[in-house]
């Protein structure tokens, strides 16, 4: 499901219109870099927050109507103009990236639902205003598509999130059922992790199907797009399910088979 580096944004697919790409791998750039900030490399808490105050300095500029020297920018300048796209929304990204370094554990779902609104929605939004489809129901839908997208990527990589000192898996969830940090640290699936697994599923599609009508609001290509975009990450919950939830020994992610099933799918969907 995942497209290159940043698992949030679906850069320059063939679905994706032509006058299209160039504003979607910039705002792609941008994000990719500001997520290896945060994520990549040996660098200190201190110095990648300073680099992401960096970016979130080349983001005064563009608002400002300045266009930065950095290239990186200088591209997001443009097409931030052209495309008339809202800088908060870029301004959202940073500020999740930035969490990322400094939170490692979220307290609830609704903890958790509020990273989801700044480190994916923005992408959704974005998109849905180039597309000229940013109307409050369609933003609402999006948002619970993006939301449902970075759930399903969470409980996908529960063992290479610990691995980087994370867990998604809210703590109220985790005291609901039983289930210790000692325990995910052993990559331990028993029944008390697949059934906080299996919560976690059936909240993730829930959240997917009620966001998915957005797709018969989106015309032609980028309709499409969407579909592909919403069975794939349905796909995933139902190989986390067929795998009894354990994402410790074995992944869930998407084959070539699983894209042919894909496109059946969505040229069925409503």
């Amino acid at each position: 499901m995942s497209v290159d580096h940043y698992e949030n944004f679906p850069v320059a697919s063939i679905l994706l219109p032509r006058h299209l790409r160039e504003p979607v791998e910039a705002i792609y750039a941008f994000a990719r870099t500001a997520d290896d900030i945060a994520d990549e490399g040996d660098a200190s808490p201190a110095e990648r927050l300073a680099s992401l105050a960096r970016y979130q300095q080349q983001l005064d500029q563009i608002e400002a109507g300045s266009t930065p020297d950095e290239p990186l920018f200088a591209r997001l300048a443009l097409n931030v103009r052209q495309w008339a796209l809202p800088v908060q929304l870029l301004r959202d990204l940073l500020d999740a990236f930035a969490q990322d370094v400094v939170k490692k554990r979220y307290a609830d779902f609704p903890d958790l639902l509020d990273y989801c609104r700044r480190s994916a929605n923005p992408v959704g939004r974005l998109l849905l205003h180039l597309y000229a489809k940013a109307t409050d129901e369609n933003l609402r839908r999006s948002d619970l598509i993006c939301s449902a997208l970075q759930l399903i990527n969470f409980w996908q990589d529960v063992g290479i999130d610990w691995r980087k000192e994370r867990v998604y898996l809210p703590q109220t969830s985790l005291v609901q059922f039983a289930v210790s940090e000692t325990q995910i640290a052993a990559a331990d699936c028993d029944a008390a992790f697949r059934a906080l697994m299996q919560h976690e599923v059936k909240h993730a599609r829930a959240m997917m199907l009620e966001g998915a009508p957005l797709t018969a609001a989106l015309p032609g290509r980028v309709g499409w797009e969407l579909r592909l975009v919403v069975q794939g990450g349905l796909r995933i919950l139902e190989q986390i399910e067929a795998v009894d939830y354990d994402v410790f020994r074995q992944r869930p992610e998407l084959g070539k088979l699983d894209w042919l099933l894909l496109a059946w799918r969505a040229l069925w969907m409503k």
